[in-house]
């Protein structure tokens, strides 16, 4: 992940191949129900920072390279997408559809399948030789929502900001972790 990003913008039809990528993500039943609120003007991005990050807190935000990222990309679900394509007729066998709107999923097809396509598009940007970085939506979420027109009823999953590495980016602390070796985590027909 980077967190310090050069003020270069990232080509028109690098940004489209990145995005590409990310929509070809497994989708449970093809519903298709993700979407993504791609911020690229300087404007925007700038109202972005200034809902979820106001000037009184950046003074001691450690990571002040992020805001020059020059693509942020909002990942959100759409769980009604979701329960329409599992109340047609070919799904309703798997009796997800019979679960009321208070009721959860076994799993939340419409967090995975964005979560899906969250990863696609950090592979696509690594092999466009972009940096990355996942991050939480923070701030009022509500008044982000307003300021883009965005649907109520979409669930941000979080925030992906892309651009070219300024090398001014030093390692987190999770990047001296260990990773667990295959056999700590691969179980092999028994646990």
């Amino acid at each position: 992940m980077v967190r310090s990003f050069a003020d270069a913008p990232i080509g028109g039809s690098v940004l489209k191949r990145v995005l590409d990528v990310a929509r070809r993500a497994p989708s449970a039943g093809n519903a298709q129900g993700s979407e993504l609120l791609v911020l690229t003007d300087p404007v925007a991005r700038a109202r972005f920072w200034n809902l979820t990050l106001p000037l009184e807190r950046r003074g001691d935000f450690a990571w002040p390279g992020l805001l020059r990222a020059p693509a942020l990309v909002l990942p959100l679900a759409d769980e009604a997408a979701y329960r329409a394509r599992y109340a047609e007729p070919d799904k309703a066998g798997s009796g997800l559809a019979a679960l009321g709107l208070d009721e959860s999923w076994p799993v939340p097809y419409w967090l995975t399948d964005t979560a899906f396509g969250v990863m696609l598009l950090l592979l696509a940007a690594e092999a466009e030789d972009l940096g990355a970085l996942f991050f939480v939506l923070g701030g009022d979420e509500r008044a982000v929502f307003e300021a883009f027109g965005v649907p109520e009823h979409l669930r941000p999953i979080g925030v992906v900001a892309l651009g070219h590495p300024d090398g001014e980016d030093p390692p987190g602390r999770s990047a001296s972790r260990a990773r667990r070796p295959v056999p700590d985590l691969v179980h092999h027909d028994h646990w």
